[in-house]
């Protein structure tokens, strides 16, 4: 340790010589067929001090027990608790170093037929460094794996992509509350490549025909900020090789151009990529081999020439000058696709940096891979007496000699040197552990609850307090509410919904059963920063689901910017105006505009660098929004689809929301108003809340769930829209879950909270507290006396039903039996809560009678 941390600690004014010696392995990225090797669960080779789990049963099902095809203990590792809903509880295997794993087995716990629990299914989550942990997904977007059927067979999965990494953890799953058991092997071997990470710009999308070809980095399992996918590893390096034909593909049921990652010089407005590659440790590179498309017809051939610079620490400065690599004249010639090699010259780096420059419009990568030896360094540097006189000597951190001075005063500065150096170890260490302690212990203070995904819906894993906690352990004792929140007449949304298949633009959805971001709020936003409406599953088609008529095309020049609405992580809401409607004969109308005057317009833009996942869901929820046709909710007017940006143009109430036009009101009470003070009569109350109902009517009537509903999201006069999460002045409305989710938790149900269930009878929840806002003339949020972290807390406390759970007081205007009819909203078990059939008909019926 010493050693290694002498070289980061030596002084700047020293002069370094790197002089280096390597062992010329090759190491290439693997493949499939290379690593499928069994790393040592059921062997032994992985020790049990490695097995390590969040809980166990009992001591003789503890996680060493886990062991594919072994029989110690019990039979296999089971957690003290169930596995759901939390889905929290999780096997952990350390292999030690990192590895290409490209198959997992599981099994369950038979213990000679007197075993019968198993995982029906399960989540992998992966890390390299034991501090970021990613969950995995398959080519198509879907977490959940399926697991066993029975005890005792061995059920083995492939990993398309493969991982790499140290740590795994097997999470298993189950959709009741049940006991489960498991017992795991990891296939794979070690990743010699030593890549941890590469940065590069995201990939574009090319339009072929009129056919999109996608062209990003669809496993990236990193980050994406700004256009940049960073922190992670994807596509570059899974030791698959493209074709010439680059609309083609090796995998089966996924999109045109996945075999490649691809940039427009046109898009990227530069004339290179720039990718960065970090290593785990410092290597000697002597040829880096980029294998990529030269398809002349279509624009797209080899970079003409790479320019690399070299980090050998992560403390060091780069290489000057950088290396700069022609590509030869043959291979920019060649139509097929290549391996192309070009010479590092064996320099020593931990960090490279490599810009590809343009041949033409277009530049396609399947796959980077490097060969590279092993790195050893002999530190050398001059040090100065008192007396000026020089004393050179050399400190060797490859385990080759030291040497030595015969004068005393050598031995004396070397231990000062020492002493020096242990002392800056021990003030660093020091430091970093406060540090380190400091940013923990404020996540804790900071953060509400953490976050856990699954295609479709949302777990929480736990909650800052007490109280997610006790929720999990009643969940067991007292589960008396049913599975299903959904009302009699219709179907619960099946827990892991089949993944969506490779975007396409005719139709983006079966007729039949359209999945549309069932209850994954984060995807929505992803798309275009505000939408919320969601079909959670249609038994039947309903009268309008088979209409797969185009939808209407706009031209952009006739949309002229007036302002900006809103933003959200990857899109814009613009209000727009057209100037001249009439002109337009395949503008759909949501009314009649008078000759002459403009129409104004919400539009919904999607940012180019889109992920093609976003662009299938933009077009999926244009098809959606095309078949609300009622007069209380907000209507598509058209699209702009056919070139870049993807557009959609809604209405939009010039009279604006809800919330803001009650919120400059006093409700007119018997004695009459006061002041000058804008005022608003009950009656007048009750009718816009019975338009919201007929609204909601018709949404449930599709089978369609919103999630938020709330005054901010009903337009005047009274229209369903869905603008409320991109904008900033409602902020404050929606609970931020470590700076990516945003729920509206003062709006949502107790199971949407703690349970990610998302359906029509949460959305009558959400109309009652609607309800509670219009009857309040929206002077104050719900339940305005809590923290975000105690309206989680009262969610458990609906889910435990031991009568501390608090309710939304009864407004002063607000007569009791209106009162009743939101408490029936909150009722606690989904099933007995109104439809909003029913709510409209009391709100047009009898509400006007409590008066």
């Amino acid at each position: 340790m010493l050693r290694s941390l002498f070289l980061i600690l030596v002084p700047p004014s020293l002069c370094l010589c790197l002089p280096f010696s390597h062992t010329h392995t090759q190491t290439l990225t693997h493949t499939h067929a290379q690593c499928r090797y069994a790393l040592g669960m059921e062997d032994g080779t992985i020790p049990d001090s490695d097995i390590t789990a969040s809980s166990a049963w009992s001591d003789s099902t503890e996680a060493k027990h886990g062991r594919l095809s072994k029989g110690e203990g019990d039979g296999a590792w089971c957690p003290a608790g169930a596995v759901f809903p939390s889905a929290s509880e999780y096997l952990q295997v350390d292999l030690r170093s990192l590895h290409f794993l490209a198959l997992v087995g599981t099994q369950g716990r038979h213990a000679d037929g007197h075993g019968r629990e198993f995982a029906r299914s399960y989540r992998l989550r992966y890390s390299r460094d034991g501090r970021t942990w990613i969950t995995w997904k398959d080519r198509w977007g879907q977490e959940v794996v399926s697991g066993n059927e029975n005890t005792y067979d061995v059920v083995l999965k492939d990993l398309g992509p493969p991982i790499v990494a140290r740590y795994v953890r097997f999470y298993p799953l189950a959709d009741r509350v049940m006991s489960v058991c498991l017992r795991v092997e990891l296939y794979g071997c070690l990743w010699n490549d030593g890549l941890l990470m590469y940065t590069a710009p995201v990939g574009h999308v090319m339009h072929l025909s009129g056919s999109p070809v996608y062209l990003n980095d669809s496993t990236y399992d990193g980050s994406i900020e700004s256009g940049v996918q960073f922190g992670g590893l994807g596509q570059l390096f899974d030791g698959v090789l493209g074709g010439n034909d680059f609309t083609e593909t090796k995998e089966l049921r996924v999109w045109p151009g996945y075999d490649y990652l691809g940039w427009s010089r046109e898009a990227l407005g530069q004339g290179s990529v720039d990718i960065e590659f970090h290593f785990e440790k410092t290597r000697n590179f002597h040829t880096m081999q980029v294998h990529s498309n030269n398809h002349h017809t279509q624009g797209v051939r080899v970079f003409s020439k790479v320019e690399c610079q070299f980090k050998p620490g992560l403390l060091l400065p780069w290489s000057s000058p950088p290396l700069s690599l022609a590509v030869p004249l043959e291979d920019l010639k060649d139509p097929s696709s290549r391996p192309i090699s070009l010479p590092l010259g064996g320099r020593p780096a931990q960090i490279l940096r490599c810009q590809f420059a343009f041949a033409d419009r277009w530049m396609l990568i399947s796959e980077i891979s490097f060969y590279s030896g092993t790195f050893s360094v002999l530190l050398s540097f001059t040090a100065f007496h008192s007396h000026s006189s020089s004393l050179l000597f050399s400190l060797s951190l490859a385990g080759l000699p030291v040497a030595k001075d015969d004068s005393s005063n050598t031995a004396i500065l070397i231990g000062c040197l020492v002493g020096i150096i242990l002392l800056l170890l021990a003030v660093i260490a020091v430091i970093l552990w406060r540090q380190y302690w400091k940013k923990i212990l404020g996540k804790v203070k900071e953060e509400g609850f953490q976050n856990d995904f699954q295609n479709g819906y949302h777990y929480l894993s736990h909650v800052s307090s007490h109280s997610y906690l006790m929720c999990v352990l009643a969940f067991q004792a007292e589960m008396s509410l049913s599975s299903s929140c959904l009302p009699p007449t219709q179907e619960e949304p099946p827990p892991y919904p089949d993944a969506p298949p490779y975007p396409a633009l005719s139709p983006p959805f079966p007729a039949s059963v359209p999945h549309y971001a069932e209850a994954d709020i984060v995807s929505l936003q992803g798309v275009s920063g505000n939408n919320t409406y969601a079909v959670p599953a249609l038994t039947s088609p309903s009268p309008t689901a088979a209409d797969c008529t185009p939808l209407p095309e706009l031209p952009r020049h006739c949309l002229v910017f007036k302002e900006k609405l809103g933003e959200g992580q990857f899109g814009e809401v613009h209000l727009c105006e057209i100037e001249s409607p009439q002109d337009l004969p395949n503008l759909e109308f949501p009314f009649n505009v008078r000759k002459g005057r403009p129409l104004l317009v919400a539009v919904k833009i999607l940012r180019p660098d889109a992920s093609k996942n976003a662009r299938n869901d933009f077009l999926k929820e244009g098809k959606i929004l095309s078949r609300l046709k009622d007069p209380n909710i907000i209507s598509l007017l058209g699209v702009c689809v056919s070139s870049d940006p993807l557009c959609m143009v809604t209405e939009y109430m010039e009279s604006g929301d809800l919330n803001q036009y009650l919120s400059h009101r006093v409700l007119l009470d018997k004695t009459g108003p006061t002041h000058n003070t804008p005022t608003i009569s009950y009656p007048a109350l009750i009718a816009m809340a019975s338009q919201i109902a007929s609204g909601m009517k018709f949404l449930s009537s599709l089978n369609f769930v919103h999630r938020d509903l709330a005054t901010r999201n009903c337009l005047r006069p009274i229209k369903i829209a869905d603008f409320g999460m991109s904008r900033n002045l409602y902020a404050g409305d929606y609970y931020r879950i470590q700076g990516r989710a945003v729920l509206p938790i003062r709006w949502m149900a107790w199971e949407c909270i703690l349970m990610g269930k998302f359906t029509t009878a949460s959305d009558v929840w959400a109309f009652g507290v609607t309800l509670w806002e219009m009857l309040s003339v929206c002077q104050e949020q719900p339940y305005s006396n809590l923290t975000d972290e105690q309206v989680i807390d009262n969610a458990g406390e609906f889910f435990r039903d031991h009568g501390r759970q608090v309710y939304l007081s009864r407004p002063d205007v607000c007569p009791q039996g209106l009162y009743d009819l939101m408490l029936s909203c909150w009722n606690r078990d989904c099933k007995l809560r109104p439809s909003f059939a029913h709510i409209h008909s009391f709100l047009t019926e009898d509400a006007m009678n409590m008066v």
